[in-house]
């Protein structure tokens, strides 16, 4: 497994959360059972591999973080947005972008480049390229007006 692949894992983490009435930490407990991971794996080879050790850490710190700070990350993501509101960004995106923002802000070895370059990668996967332009946009407009670069 790859960080990147541990960083697709928490953007579905994330999404599937913030659809759930769960507590996330309770979320993540129950994504993580063997039982629940078969099942997933049956419907998506994404899912054919359950991460272990450190990256099941990473995966399960970085989805905390983006629960704990979550209306400092949405109100970044809201303002270098423009005109979207939050309820109208696809929830793939939205999710792809509270993992970046919360790597960009919190996780000290994971450089801005490379959450921004992960999570334009991981939407390809999910999102039109208008949509990914969208979120490589936010992105970037977030560490640029936040002088994080």
């Amino acid at each position: 497994m790859t960080r990147d692949t541990a960083r697709e894992f928490a953007v579905q983490i994330v999404f599937g959360a913030s659809r759930s009435n769960e507590n996330p930490e309770e979320f993540l407990d129950r994504f993580f059972s063997e039982d629940h991971f078969s099942t997933l794996a049956e419907e998506n080879e994404f899912f054919s591999e359950l991460p272990e050790g450190s990256f099941q850490e990473y995966i399960r710190c970085v989805v905390c973080s983006v629960f704990e700070h979550l209306e400092e990350i949405d109100a970044f993501i809201k303002k270098y947005s423009r005109s979207w509101s939050i309820n109208r960004i696809s929830g793939t995106a939205l999710a792809v972008l509270r993992v970046a923002v919360s790597e960009i802000l919190y996780r000290e070895d994971v450089s801005v480049a490379t959450a921004i370059n992960s999570a334009v990668e991981i939407d390809k996967k999910y999102d039109d390229a208008e949509t990914v332009a969208f979120v490589n946009g936010v992105l970037g407009g977030f560490v640029r007006g936040e002088n994080l670069a």
